[in-house]
């Protein structure tokens, strides 16, 4: 029993510790006796000297953890992973704790300056694309510190996206749409004139169009699914923009990217 009452009315702390050291030590309760026994077990358990283990991670791989913890469940998941690896390689793949704002906005800056480019891009980059880069960035680190997979803080969380105006809304007239039609049914394109009809109709995102299905067009509506705000949009359509479609069912619409669109147009 580490803890024992005295001949003399006092309470008497007497243990081993591990490393063979002998505590003794009294004292005029059993209460206070008992008090300083855990704060001894408290002392000898937390071992001071041993520290924090150090984060070796790289910002790589916090990344890559980021992504098979959350970021597989966006929808642009995979395209924020592409660009967050990118940034990693073109700063020098740095330890995660090493990462630092000044290392981000440089790399920013050379990125709108041309002075490093994704091969599969132009060479420069726009103010708007940096600014998405940051936030992905930013909403990196806070979904890991929520996660508990990050004890540190949102390294760039204080930079300022940048300033940008609001770009123009543009609009094709009447003659623009009558020649892009005549050139789309010039194309040997399947499917080109029916979807650039649909997004001219109802404003869809070209995607939206060519995924389009005989099911989402009904009692003179088209409801676009899986849309990138994440919510479902109807659209009325007028009977004379039905009728123009192919009777065949629209699910069987061949995808036409964007790219083989404008080149067929080109060729013709």
């Amino acid at each position: 029993m580490t803890v024992r009452k005295q001949s003399n009315g006092k309470w008497l702390f007497e243990k081993y510790l591990e490393d063979g050291r002998r505590v003794r030590k009294t004292f005029a309760t059993k209460g206070e006796a008992l008090a300083y026994e855990n704060y001894l077990e408290e002392q000898t358990n937390q071992k001071p000297w041993l520290g924090e283990k150090i984060d070796r991670r790289r910002l790589s791989d916090l990344i890559n953890t980021w992504y098979s913890l959350h970021g597989q469940t966006l929808k642009d998941g995979e395209k924020r992973l592409k660009a967050m690896l990118f940034a990693d390689d073109c700063i020098g793949h740095p330890l995660a704790t090493d990462f630092t704002a000044k290392q981000f906005t440089n790399y920013r800056q050379k990125r709108i300056d041309g002075e490093i480019f994704r091969t599969d891009r132009i060479k420069n980059v726009a103010p708007r694309t940096m600014n998405l880069e940051l936030t992905y960035f930013k909403a990196m680190f806070n979904e890991l510190i929520r996660l508990g997979e990050w004890q540190h803080n949102n390294p760039v969380e204080r930079i300022r996206p940048f300033k940008t105006d609001e770009q123009e809304m543009a609009y094709l007239i009447k003659e623009q749409i009558h020649e892009l039609l005549l050139s789309c049914e010039q194309s040997t394109a399947t499917d080109l004139t029916i979807i650039v009809k649909i997004c001219l109709a109802t404003g869809a995102r070209w995607s939206e169009a060519e995924s389009l299905k005989g099911a989402q067009v009904k009692d003179g509506k088209i409801t676009y699914i899986n849309t990138k705000g994440k919510r479902n949009r109807t659209i009325p359509i007028s009977t004379s923009s039905l009728t123009k479609f192919p009777k065949r069912m629209v699910a069987h619409l061949l995808p036409v990217t964007r790219r083989s669109a404008r080149q067929s147009i080109v060729q013709e």
